[in-house]
């Protein structure tokens, strides 16, 4: 698998060769590049670095590497172990750290690995300071200290705690409103550190537990990634404990889905929606998510008197729009939520909580609550990208058949049908296509993205 380096880090599959796979020494160039940069960009001279990683099997291997090529560096690195991607970004900010670097690969499978990085903010960087990163691993332009001047490190494995506290304060999280009502959730932890994370707020939020590959040990039990195919296992089992609603991570525990109380799904669309209601009838304001996400939120946002608008994919973009646009929240309709209240990162444990609070005021189920919402079914398919196939050629194409519709090209070709939608886009972390429609019907969704797969092909030849 082809090494995929971005301006939000460095991704690939564990083994193989240098610059085809992620191997030590590619992740030792990356830390590297990204400690000189931080450098370069400080006054400061004695310079700090949280570093924090899921539970994939390889994390231990990538850490060790990353945070000795920091301390050779003069970096002192905070080592937060075992954590999710939000804590390293609350971590950031608590201990006004002048970066971070999270070790995960998110949905990805067990085999990948990859370094996120953060500024002094704990927010991902932005596309010229990632530019100027691969600049500097291209040039392996790296100034290691001397042996009196080498980082230092420090453990602290309190931060999943620190971060439940963090939430468990926000304004609009109420405790004894879920503790009244009397939860029972089955949590889908995907034996990473989700498994760690979730059930501890949710025991501090007193919900009743029921635990489903919570044990942290990165040997994945389906795909990480939390679409309905992979779900079967929690479905079932919230149906057999008669449980209120199932809750699932990815092995980062930046995206967030949940199941009703019937086992089905309530949708990853709906995951921002439902929260955005909620903080939205506390405080109206303006919403912002990415091209590929729902209408849904757009008509949620307009029902409170707000204003909703839509970024290029990408979690930065989203933040930067998001600040522009004064939104009170946001994120992806990939299940991430974005509450500046708290923090400018995706975090399911704010997730939860909201959507919990939420839950406990309406005093409905899980079903019915999702049935209040605009109805609208999402298909998301993907094509495997062939070496030497002109992917913007194939776009540009598409963009010019359809150039009479509503079309936007800020990211990739999003076509805008009058009752319907389709987002044409590469990846940013996987050689792929990715094609998603939305429709009124799950099979109008879903025909409509088999027909564009179908013309990509021909275009394709």
């Amino acid at each position: 698998m082809t090494l995929i380096k971005s301006i939000s880090g460095i991704r690939g599959t564990i083994g193989g060769t240098v610059g085809y796979n992620l191997t030590p020494i590619d992740v030792v160039k990356f830390a590297a590049a990204y400690g000189t940069w931080l450098k370069q960009h400080t006054d400061e001279k004695a310079l700090t670095v949280v570093i924090g990683r899921d539970a994939r099997i390889s994390g231990e291997m990538i850490q060790s590497l990353v945070v000795n090529t920091l301390v050779g560096l003069g970096i002192d690195v905070i080592d937060l172990g075992l954590s999710t991607t939000p804590t390293v970004e609350v971590a950031v900010s608590l201990e006004k750290a002048d970066g971070g670097i999270i070790l995960t690969a998110s949905h990805n499978p067990k085999q990948w690995n990859a370094l996120k990085l953060l500024n002094h903010k704990g927010e991902f960087l932005s596309g010229d300071d990632g530019e100027q990163i691969l600049d500097i691993a291209e040039a392996d332009a790296f100034d290691f200290a001397e042996v009196d001047d080498l980082g230092s490190v420090t453990k602290d494995d309190t931060y999943i705690d620190k971060h439940i506290e963090e939430v468990l304060h926000l304004e609009w999280v109420e405790a004894e409103k879920i503790r009244s009502a009397g939860f029972k959730v089955v949590v889908d932890g995907v034996n990473s550190t989700g498994g760690i994370a979730i059930p501890r707020l949710l025991n501090r939020l007193g919900v009743e537990v029921v635990e489903l590959y919570c044990e942290p040990n990165g040997h994945f039990p389906h795909d990480p990634e939390p679409l309905k195919e992979h779900l079967t296992d929690i479905c079932e089992l919230v149906l057999k404990e008669k449980a209120d609603l199932g809750v699932v991570v990815d092995p980062d525990v930046d995206r967030l889905a949940f199941i009703d109380e019937t086992g089905e799904m309530f949708g990853e669309e709906y995951t921002l929606v439902a929260c955005a209601d909620y903080v939205l009838g506390k405080t109206p304001g303006n919403t912002v998510s990415n091209l590929s996400s729902s209408r849904a939120l757009r008509d949620v946002t307009e029902k409170h008197g707000g204003n909703y608008e839509a970024s290029a994919v990408g979690e930065v973009n989203v933040v930067t729009l998001m600040k522009k646009n004064n939104a009170v929240i946001g994120g992806e309709g990939n299940g991430g939520i974005i509450y500046p209240a708290s923090h400018y990162g995706r975090d399911s444990l704010v997730g939860v909580a909201l959507f919990l609070t939420h839950l406990a005021e309406k005093k409905i189920s899980v079903s019915k609550l999702r049935a209040g919402y605009p109805s609208y079914f999402m298909s998301k398919k993907k094509i495997q990208l062939t070496p030497g196939l002109d992917v913007d050629g194939i776009l540009k194409t598409m963009h010019d058949k359809y150039i009479a519709e509503n079309v936007t090209t800020i990211d990739g070709v999003k076509i805008d049908f009058p009752d319907n939608w389709v987002h044409l886009r590469k990846s940013n972390t996987e050689p792929i296509i990715r094609i998603y429609t939305e429709a009124r019907s799950q099979r109008e969704a879903d025909e409509l993205a088999d027909r564009f797969i179908g013309e990509i092909k021909e275009v394709a030849g």
